[in-house]
């Protein structure tokens, strides 16, 4: 997984510099991995954002239970509160803004059989 932080600042000349507290002293703002996705289960986040962007492969994002189809080069935005899976075969870079812990993670009550 790779953490991003936010960690540097525009000086007088234009040029990036990094924080003078250093890095390990900064909370982290977003965190970002590589994921194989064969199937996901719905769920949502109350307070993260993501971003997806299909690597590789192609399949379907399901967004409040409406379908999008999606391919290599694809990017998906999934705010707070959607619930979101996936359906197909996929490599898929996720963003999560903030970081997004597993205390941010929520399934929908599954609806019972009439």
């Amino acid at each position: 997984m790779l953490t991003v932080l936010c960690a540097a600042e525009t000086t007088a000349a234009g040029r990036v510099a990094p924080h003078s507290q250093g890095f390990s002293q900064l909370p982290e703002a977003a965190w970002a991995h590589a994921v194989d996705i064969d199937g996901a289960r719905p769920h949502y986040h109350k307070a993260g954002t993501e971003l997806y962007y299909v690597l590789d492969g192609e399949g379907t994002v399901v967004l409040d239970g409406v379908e999008h189809e999606v391919r290599t080069g694809s990017i998906v935005h999934i705010p707070p509160g959607v619930v979101h899976g996936a359906k197909g075969r996929m490599r898929v870079l996720v963003v999560g803004v903030p970081d997004i812990s597993d205390g941010d993670l929520y399934f929908p009550p599954t609806e019972s059989p009439a």
